[in-house]
């Protein structure tokens, strides 16, 4: 036997006996010598290793950012001029991100180690004729593995025998049920979900037994292809940090060019002493570089990472909380996360009669509908019959707990019971009335379960639920309202296809009266001389928040797709009830497949519902929406979403029923399952942005003031009114602690009616460009005027001087305040008192200014000197003149409508 055969085209559509002749097996097994060559051929069932980097690579390469290269730059030169808690700040601010860099990425490294633990750790097997128990990663191709319930499926097999054999596969196809297996060849483009000859590796056995011929194992397996796609994914940069490092790159050539400048201009043009000049340009330096910016940064991720946690939303990688503001499409699987994950009965056809079923979920509550006319169940014979037989031949148990009602067994038979309930039946009387004393047990093969009943006056009755057509083969006769009346198989395929038309599974309930002596039932009773009672229409209901929060999302210009396993009727009806898709095709696997990838961006950019779609699909779709120039979160909780995940802007996992490897490789984690804390997550993302957008707009007016001042001094020949001593006082104690308070400022009304930001839009847009240097020049005029008026009253320099650096510290606090909204005018109360952090960081400020003028070590260490209380009120006049012209400047651009989202921005006092 060749070690390369590749038997992946053949598995599902070719015959049993093909692949065992092919695989030179037999039904026995092999013999343990032929095993133990194909072992050394083929090698173990286990998937292979990716060479990961060390953790001492790792973790050096966090530093390779621009902006770190600047605040070491900024810590060395601090350093140099003794500024010891300065140079510590700086690198503790260095040091924490690139920790966080660095813890993080090793955990999303463990996303390949999670799949790995996926594969099962022991196989029953038959070598030489006898059942064995094995090693699993001992198996090879042509090995027949015997399977049962509870079992992991050890490898993938093309099955040879089935009794009652449900495999769950929800975690590798996305199905969101039990599929029933057997043994027949499929068609040979079958997607992954219809390919019920094979149980896939990883997968679980929840019911029935079987026997199955090792096809593939290892990196051969469809979970070893997901591993291979999830390693060879290249995780991509956030749209924050590309523009953080764009900005970087932007504020280092400035800043050169400024140094350069005004050291070359001092020395060579106004003849100033070289050394003084050099200290001078390490001050400009220390002053322009926005040292507090990762620092800042880390801060409100955090705290945005602490909302969301109040929310259920759990972060795993810090930046995520900012991409989530910038997204622009949320693909989103639909069972569990879009749905309640609840089999809920929504419809029940009887023969002269349809009835639309009230409520959604496990609770026993809700009405029945006939005509948009509300009926008693109880009068209506035959609903009354169907949902009393539904509820008689059902296995699973309706319980009621502290986390409300839920199913103990199958999902389908859990929502027969609670039609049943809704109706009034109950579980216990009904069976009392009725014992049962025989079943058949749901089988594939057969597609129906049913049960003998014998009531307490002697009659003897089956009940029997299952698949539409198997049923009505079953059936001569039909319930009507006031007698039985013969079947008419027309009318029920009509309803069978209007329903399927709906997205509804179904089920055909029927009954037979035997005689009261029959105490065994047998397949010779399911032949014929039944009565059709009624056609059950039953669905995964959409959650009620997940409607609301789909809405939000398109509201504030994000499209939701849904890309999920299930069958594309039903998830085009589940798409059109969330608002999703409406009035637009769905797109299945299959047809994606025939795309290439142009018109794959093409059609992914107008399609929104994708249907049995496989691992390979969600992430070919996820790169071409980006390559749209979208940015892309993806949600998912199965390993075939793991790749998909990675791939994603933010890759969103779900707590409850996520795999390890879906976690491992998001993101961001949902602890409660529910799309509804997306929308909560991209608010709190665009909150998060906003305030670092409103920092950055703080800080660069501040640093870009102290820098005029002082550039004016020396172009002009003037005294210089700050010294480089007091331009780190002011960056140190004022300008961290100030802008430390729009970490925590709240969230702005509207935000989520805004469009999402191009991702390709620079930090700074022309209009920030031009408040930038509109308020460094209002600052500087504040500041440097009243240096120099004072300097012209005879006032000695020590006192001019701090004058200057207190109006410069006023200057800040004034525009902290107008900084904490980027259009709307802060002239109210909400303005003014709206954010408490703002205020206490003013009141801190306060002290550590008078500490700065009159304590004497201060004054003998940064050469300040005690002002007079008129003195006073010039500082608080000086400044306001930023207050007043920010104010007037946003005034402006909302009166003359000088920026696209300024109106949006504008909120009420």
């Amino acid at each position: 036997m060749p070690a390369s055969l590749d038997t992946a085209p053949l598995r599902h559509a070719q015959s049993a006996e093909h692949l065992l002749a092919q695989l030179q097996a037999s039904p026995q097994g092999l013999s343990t010598a032929e095993a133990a060559r194909r072992l050394h051929a083929f090698g173990e069932n286990r998937l292979p290793e990716a060479k990961q980097r060390g953790p001492l690579l790792r973790f050096l390469m966090q530093f390779h950012n621009l902006l770190l290269y600047l605040m070491l730059g900024a810590a060395v030169i601090t350093a140099l001029l003794s500024h010891w808690v300065d140079s510590a700040v700086i690198v503790t601010a260095v040091l924490v991100n690139v920790l966080i860099g660095f813890i993080q990425e090793g955990k999303a490294e463990n996303a390949l180690d999670s799949i790995r633990q996926l594969l099962s750790s022991r196989a029953t097997v038959l070598r030489d004729g006898h059942k064995l128990e094995v090693a699993a990663e001992h198996l090879v191709p042509g090995d027949i593995v015997l399977l049962s319930s509870g079992d992991k499926v050890p490898a993938d097999l093309r099955l040879l025998e089935v009794k009652n054999l449900r495999i769950e596969e929800a975690a590798l196809t996305g199905e969101s049920q039990p599929v029933d297996k057997d043994c027949a060849p499929v068609a040979p483009d079958a997607p992954l979900g219809d390919r019920f000859n094979m149980a896939w590796s990883g997968t679980l056995v929840v019911n029935g037994q079987g026997r199955g011929l090792v096809v593939a194992t290892g990196a051969q397996t469809e979970l070893g292809h997901i591993n291979s796609l999830l390693n060879r994914v290249q995780a991509i940069s956030t749209p924050l940090l590309r523009q953080i490092d764009r900005f970087g790159r932007w504020l280092a050539l400035v800043i050169l060019g400024m140094v350069v400048a005004t050291f070359a201009l001092g020395t060579l043009w106004r003849g100033h002493d070289p050394g003084d000049m050099f200290l001078m340009a390490v001050a400009l330096t220390a002053s322009a570089i926005p040292e507090g910016l990762p620092a800042i940064m880390t801060v409100m991720l955090a705290l945005g990472v602490q909302r969301m946690a109040r929310k259920n939303a759990i972060v795993r990688r810090l930046p995520a909380v900012e991409t989530l503001g910038s997204v622009t499409v949320i693909c989103s699987d639909k069972t569990g996360t879009l749905t309640r994950n609840e089999m809920t009965g929504q419809r029940v056809v009887c023969a002269d009669a349809i009835y639309e079923v009230e409520g959604i979920g496990y609770a026993p509550q809700g009405g029945f509908n006939l005509n948009g006319q509300t009926v008693d169940p109880l009068t209506q014979p035959s609903l009354l019959a169907s949902l009393r037989a539904g509820l008689l031949s059902n296995n699973a148990r309706l319980v009621h707990g502290d986390g409300g009602w839920s199913i103990e067994g199958d999902p389908t038979e859990g929502a027969l019971l609670v039609l049943a309930g809704k109706a009034g039946l109950s579980h216990d009387a009904e069976h009392r009335d009725w014992p049962r004393s025989d079943a058949i047990p749901f089988e594939s093969e057969h597609r129906f379960t049913a049960s003998l009943h014998h009531a307490a006056n002697g009659s003897a009755r089956i009940h029997v639920v299952g698949a539409p057509e198997r049923i009505l083969e079953m059936c001569s006769l039909q319930r009507g309202e006031q007698r039985d009346q013969p079947l008419q198989p027309d009318y029920w395929r009509r309803m069978f296809t209007d329903t399927a038309a709906n997205g509804l599974r179904m089920l055909v309930i029927a009954e037979k009266d035997v005689a009261v002596e029959q105490h065994q039932l047998g397949f010779e009773d399911m032949e014929s001389g039944f009565t059709l009672l009624a056609l059950i229409g039953i669905i995964d209901p959409p959650r009620s928040e997940a409607i609301a929060a789909v809405a939000e999302c398109q509201r504030a210009g994000i499209r939701v797709k849904m890309i999920t396993g299930d069958h594309a009727g039903t998830a085009r009806t589940i798409g059109a009830q969330l608002g999703i898709g409406v009035g637009k095709p769905a797109m299945t696997g299959a047809e994606l497949e025939l795309l290439d990838d142009a018109e794959l961006r093409r059609l992914a950019q107008t399609i929104d519902v994708f249907a049995r779609t496989s691992p390979a699909h969600k992430l070919r779709l996820v790169q071409a929406l980006q390559a749209n120039g979208e940015v892309v979160a993806m949600t998912g909780d199965g390993v075939n979403d793991a790749p998909a995940l990675k791939r994603a802007d933010v890759g969103v996992a779900m707590g409850h029923k996520g795999t390890e490897a879906a976690k491992e490789a998001a993101d961001i984690v949902l602890a409660d399952d529910n799309f509804a804390t997306i929308g909560n997550a991209v608010r709190e993302g665009r909150a998060v942005y906003e305030n670092l957008k409103k920092f950055i707009l703080f800080m660069l007016p501040t640093n870009g003031g102290e820098a005029l001042i002082v550039i004016a001094a020396i172009l002009f020949q003037l005294a210089l009114p700050l010294t480089a001593v007091q331009v780190l006082w002011i960056n140190m104690v004022t300008s961290a602690a100030l802008s430390l308070a729009l970490a925590a400022e709240p969230i702005e009304p509207g935000l989520m009616r805004r469009p999402p930001r191009d991702p390709g839009e620079p930090l700074l847009s022309g209009l920030f460009i031009w408040r930038v240097v509109f308020v460094s020049i209002l600052m500087m005029t504040a500041a440097l005027g009243l240096f120099l008026w004072e300097l012209e009253r005879g006032t000695p320099l020590d006192q001019a001087r701090t004058l200057a650096v207190n109006v410069v510290v006023a200057c800040e606090m004034f525009y902290l305040l107008s900084s904490r909204f980027i259009f709307a005018s802060v002239i109210n109360r909400n303005g003014l008192l709206g954010n408490p952090w703002v205020l206490m960081s003013i009141a801190a400020c306060i002290p550590l200014q008078l500490l700065f003028t009159y304590a004497a070590p201060l004054q003998n260490l940064f050469g300040s000197a005690a002002l007079s209380l008129s003195d006073w009120g010039k500082v608080v006049a000086a400044g306001s003149l930023v207050l007043i012209g920010s104010e007037l400047e946003k005034w402006v651009i909302r009166q003359f409508d000088l920026h696209p989202q300024a109106r949006l921005h504008v909120q009420p006092a």
